[in-house]
């Protein structure tokens, strides 16, 4: 049995102002963590800082604005939580975007990468030293069953440019969630930190919102049956909260351990990976 408690450690969770992030880090407040929320819109960023605060009012909650799809923003966010000199235990990396078309970021990346993997990967190894320092410390990744619709990540097209298709762009980014945790969980063995990805089941969240007219309604229809944001986020809080550390490198669903596809389990691809995306953000990730 476990030992590890969340309270009085500090927590950061990514796409904190709605949906998961924000049911996540108002459970860590109630259970007494310090929690600080990461998003793109201040205002939304204050509305979801004062949810947290009436959740758990003692804690030292705080909240730091970051658009997810420009690297310069997410290198200053990391930045920022490091000069604020505060320790770091365990990081939900839960941000996330779902595109019906094609568009690229500010920086050249297709916006789905960006967002749901290229700009995680960044913040995380920036954050790396202060979670070596505080260990034991957890790393969640909120990945997808979506993983499904993509056998194998576009080394040769990381943008998309060729035969673009919703399901399968979106499945790309969570493939590439599900590597990455299992490279952390690799490159970090033995260290006190442990790295887990997890499904949250179909919630209905404001993820899809900028899809336009049909996938408005489509959402609007499909609500009724899905997740509130509450239950989507249980598996990342027991994760970040509950499950025993010798839990690394797993995929989870409802609290158990499931075993993902097997494209999403090549530790080639893995390493590949992270080879790729440090290439990706050699301009970001100077000192």
């Amino acid at each position: 049995m476990s030992d590890w408690t969340i309270a009085g450690k500090t927590v950061l969770v990514t796409g904190a102002t709605n949906g998961v992030g924000l049911a996540a880090a108002q459970e860590f407040a109630r259970r007494g963590a310090d929690v600080v929320l990461v998003g793109r819109s201040a205002g939304r960023g204050e509305a979801a800082l004062a949810a947290v605060r009436a959740a758990g009012a003692a804690g030292n909650h705080a909240f730091l604005r970051a658009d997810f799809s420009l690297m310069g923003e997410v290198r200053a966010a990391a930045d920022a939580f490091l000069a604020s000199g505060r320790p770091l235990h365990v990081l939900v990396n839960n941000a996330g975007v779902m595109n019906a078309e094609r568009r690229l970021s500010d920086d050249g990346f297709e916006e789905m990468f960006a967002v749901n993997h290229l700009a995680h990967f960044l913040l995380t190894c920036r954050l790396l030293p202060l979670l070596q320092q505080a260990a034991p410390a957890r790393i969640v990744h909120v990945a997808s069953n979506a993983h499904h619709f993509c056998k194998e990540m576009r080394w040769d097209d990381l943008a998309l440019a060729n035969g673009y298709a919703a399901f399968p762009a979106y499945g790309h980014s969570k493939l590439a969630n599900i590597l990455f945790s299992n490279e952390l969980a690799r490159r970090f063995a033995g260290s006190g930190i442990v790295s887990n990805a997890m499904h949250p089941g179909g919630v209905a969240t404001g993820i899809g919102k900028n899809n336009g007219v049909v996938a408005r309604v489509a959402t609007a229809i499909a609500k009724p049956f899905m997740r509130t944001p509450r239950k989507g986020a249980e598996t990342a809080v027991w994760l970040a909260a509950e499950a025993d550390a010798g839990s690394n490198g797993g995929y989870f669903i409802d609290r158990k351990p499931v075993t993902p596809r097997p494209w999403a389990r090549d530790p080639d691809a893995a390493r590949r990976l992270w080879e790729t995306s440090e290439q990706l953000l050699t301009r970001w990730s100077n000192p």
